[in-house]
């Protein structure tokens, strides 16, 4: 218990703005296929609020030449009524939690709009009950940037992963995001879907205001596909310069 409480420690360090889980930056939970800048970093937190509070630590290191790596703690789940973090490490009724993660992504720029984005995020559950089992999901996006500054994106494409990390269901899929600048660096509208009964797939909608150019907030609203459950979301992004 002491070496789990050591990594959740580490994950609310994480959330201290130097800086969306599930992989690379999100937009709620589909990546926007947006790469870090070489040797600059990037760190996303996000909380999902229901009947227990998800945490999702995102960081991504850029690389150079439209490359980036990264680490992902997610999963991290309170359960306010228990008044503890929950750990499953057996059944895939849920998804195993925590997981570590490690994060790659590389884009290729077809044109001035267009441009393919390959991910993948892949690691293990942290348990010294039942540890080392394998978790990853996969997925291909292709990109659409418009408007002056790329004021609107979008990112849809086809997802590959295991029980797991997806929870009872399909493990594959499509998934899709948009994030609209309505007020560009100000205002945007976000939201995204991923296909399937299981877990993760879900629609969020919502809005991102910038607190400052590289420090956006999130607010969301969820909606499950396998139940109608609805959950709050919320995300802070840092972003370098």
């Amino acid at each position: 218990m002491r070496k789990l409480s050591l990594l959740i420690a580490c994950g609310f360090i994480l959330f201290i703005p130097t800086h969306k889980v599930l992989g690379q930056l999100t937009v709620f939970n589909v990546s926007s296929s947006d790469i870090t800048d070489v040797r600059k970093i990037s760190i996303q937190q996000q909380f999902e609020i229901q009947d227990q509070i998800e945490s999702s630590t995102t960081l991504t290191y850029g690389l150079g030449k439209k490359w980036e790596v990264g680490l992902n703690l997610i999963n991290l789940d309170y359960s306010a009524k228990n008044k503890h973090f929950e750990i499953n490490d057996s059944t895939i009724a849920s998804p195993f939690a925590p997981l570590l993660l490690a994060n790659a992504q590389k884009v290729f720029e077809l044109n001035q709009i267009w441009s393919v984005g390959l991910g993948a995020v892949a690691g293990t559950n942290l348990s010294h009950f039942h540890p080392d089992k394998f978790v990853y999901y996969g997925y291909t996006n292709l990109v659409a940037s418009l408007g002056d500054h790329d004021r609107y994106k979008f990112a849809a494409g086809p997802y590959i992963s295991n029980h797991r990390y997806l929870s009872d269901g399909a493990v594959y899929g499509f998934q899709g995001a948009v994030d609209a600048g309505l007020f560009y660096k100000k205002l945007h509208f976000l939201a995204d879907w991923i296909s399937g009964t299981h877990k993760k797939g879900k629609l969020s909608l919502g809005i991102e205001a910038f607190l400052l150019e590289r420090l956006p907030l999130s607010f969301g609203w969820q909606r499950s596909n396998s139940d109608g459950a609805k959950a709050a979301v919320v995300q802070l992004t840092f972003l370098p310069k």
